[in-house]
Parts: structure tokens; C-alpha cells; sequence
């Protein structure tokens, strides 16, 4: 199994931390919230053993990649453009680009803007949605009303910081299981008062699921410890200036080769079933949609062998 390594490259005016492996067609891997490059552990041998070159970064505002103040500095114009600063960091003109959570709506959003860089598409949990009719918070808003939604929650700068901060290596464990298939559904945990904060009504975790060790957790925990949240939490508050900054995303279509993995028990899923068929229509080269029976929200951690299975063999038809 080829083993991993690290080093810091520049991109779009940052310096970024890459989890690399293998030679051969460039594989980025863009992960979500609140993960790290890690979240692709067991992704990135084995596509460097099928032959490929695995990278896995640590987005701006986690890990050992640069951390900017600025709220603006995470607006999806600043994703993109760090995405495609890493092929050129390494000295490639395309790549596939792969992501999972936010780390999906970067890479498809990538792939649209710069789709002479971005030859194929693989994106996880998060369908692909073209810009919506008006600013995202006004649409959650409207549909949540007095009912709590994270991403309004995550709106207000320290207020989820204080709360996911007082004690990271809890609130990762919480937030891990909760979202996992292994998780009981807790209706608490969606329909409380938008008064409530973001980890109440998470079920306690009386055990770690068998795809999450307490080395894997304490990974987690001690780059959150020394981080903080805040980077990652700003990209939600990017959504509505995202919405101002790329009136071309409307209507637009992802035209290159396309996978869809997704968990049966994922809750981004639940809150859109109709998310992956609806796809079909701006995503016209769709090659596959592999749904993971039983699986949560964190697709590569909990099934990670169909995962590399369905990924090499979705990359090896291109």
C-alpha cells in the first residue's frame, strides 16, 4: 500500500497542506465541514495503487493550510481558484476533481468554471445544483421559519465558534456519530426551535462506530483544538455573496463526466430525496449515481472500500 505524504505547495495566494500518494493522472480530493484532508485516508492509497496521483488537501481555513480573516476570503470565487492554483502548484492541466460535503459544491462549481482544467467530476452527499432564484438565506429563512437550520445558525461570526469550541474533541464526536447511518434519527436534532444550538439533541455517543477509531477521533480533535472552527464556518457565510459574485453559475450545466455517491441515510439527502434524480437534468454526462445502503453523511469514512471501488471504476472508463 503506497504510503502518504505531506508537503506545503502555494495556490491562489495562500500556502495550502496536501496528503499526497502515487504518480500518474492527477486525483483532487476537496473535503467538507468540520473535516480535514484525513477525511480521505483510506481513498488515497488505494488510488495511488490503481495508478493514479492522489491529493487530498486541507481547504483554506483547516488544518496546516493557511487560515485568512476576512469572512470574504472563503467566498466559492476563492474555493475555485484555489482548486485550480493546485494543478498548476503541480504542474498539471487537468484533473479529476473529487468532493465530499462542501467540498462537493467547490468541485462541481470548479468544474463548471474552469472546465478546461477539470475533466471529470466526483462528488459526494451533495448533489449538484445550479444558483438559485434568490440569496440562499432568504430561501432558508422562508422554509425554516421558527424551526432551527444550521447553516442560519452558522450565520453570526463566533456564535457557532463558541459552542463547537468549548470542547472540539466532543463536539466532533457528537457531530461524527450523529450524522453517521450508524446514528439513531433523532427528530430533535431537526425539529427544535431556532433557538437551540447546533449540537443539542445529538444522541450520546456511547461507542464509536466501527469505521471511527479514537486515533481517527483525536486526529480530528487536536487540529480543531489548534484551529478553531472559524474558517470552516465562514464558507456558509459566503453562501449569499457567492449567490452576488456568480450570476453565471445560473442555468449552468456540469458537462463533463460525472459520479454521484451518496449515503441511504444521509441527511442532506433526507432534507432533498429527489436531490440525486433532479441532478440527472444539469449533469447530462452522468455516468453513475451509487447509493451506500445504510451509510450516513460521511461517505469515504464509513464505506470506504465501495467507495475506492465505485471511484476507480468510474475513473478507469474516462
Amino acid at each position: 500500500m503506497a504510503d502518504i505524504t505531506h508537503r506545503t505547495i502555494q495556490t491562489n495566494g495562500i500556502n495550502m497542506h496536501i496528503a499526497e500518494a502515487g504518480s500518474g493522472p492527477l486525483v483532487l480530493m476537496v473535503h467538507g465541514f468540520p473535516e480535514l484532508w484525513y477525511s480521505y485516508r483510506h481513498q488515497i492509497p488505494a488510488l495511488a495503487d490503481a495508478g493514479f496521483h492522489a491529493v487530498a488537501i486541507d481547504v483554506r481555513g483547516y488544518g496546516r493550510t493557511d487560515a485568512p480573516e476576512p469572512i470574504e476570503a472563503y467566498s466559492m470565487k476563492n474555493m475555485t481558484a484555489d482548486a485550480v492554483g493546485v494543478l498548476d502548484a503541480l504542474g498539471e492541466q487537468t484533473a479529476v476533481v473529487v468532493g465530499h460535503d462542501w467540498g462537493s459544491p467547490i468541485a462541481w462549481n470548479s468544474a463548471v468554471l474552469y472546465p478546461d482544467r477539470f475533466r471529470a467530476v466526483i462528488g459526494m452527499s451533495v448533489p449538484y445544483f445550479p444558483r438559485p432564484a434568490a440569496p440562499p438565506t432568504q430561501l432558508f429563512k422562508q422554509a425554516f421559519g421558527d424551526t432551527f437550520f444550521y447553516i442560519l445558525y452558522f450565520q453570526k461570526p463566533g456564535v457557532a465558534e463558541d459552542e463547537l469550541e468549548e470542547d472540539p474533541r466532543r463536539s466532533m464526536s457528537l457531530f461524527l456519530y450523529a450524522a453517521s447511518g450508524d446514528a439513531p434519527q433523532v427528530a430533535a436534532n431537526w425539529m427544535k426551535p431556532k433557538t437551540a444550538k447546533f449540537l443539542e439533541g445529538m444522541p450520546a455517543v456511547e461507542s464509536l462506530p466501527s469505521w471511527l477509531t479514537e486515533d481517527d477521533l483525536d486526529y480530528f480533535a487536536s487540529e480543531f483544538e489548534r484551529t478553531g472552527f472559524r474558517g470552516g464556518l465562514n464558507r456558509y457565510r459566503n453562501m449569499d455573496r457567492d449567490w452576488e459574485e456568480l450570476p453565471q453559475l445560473e442555468g449552468a450545466k456540469v458537462t463533463q463526466p460525472a459520479q454521484f455517491i451518496y449515503g441511504e441515510r444521509d441527511g442532506v439527502i433526507a432534507m432533498n430525496p429527489a436531490g440525486p434524480e433532479i441532478m440527472k437534468q444539469n449533469v447530462p454526462n452522468l455516468r453513475s449515481i451509487v447509493k451506500l445502503p445504510g451509510a450516513g453523511h460521511w461517505t469515504q469514512q464509513e464505506r470506504p472500500d465501495e467507495v475506492n471501488a465505485a471511484m476507480l471504476a468510474f475513473l478507469k472508463e474516462l
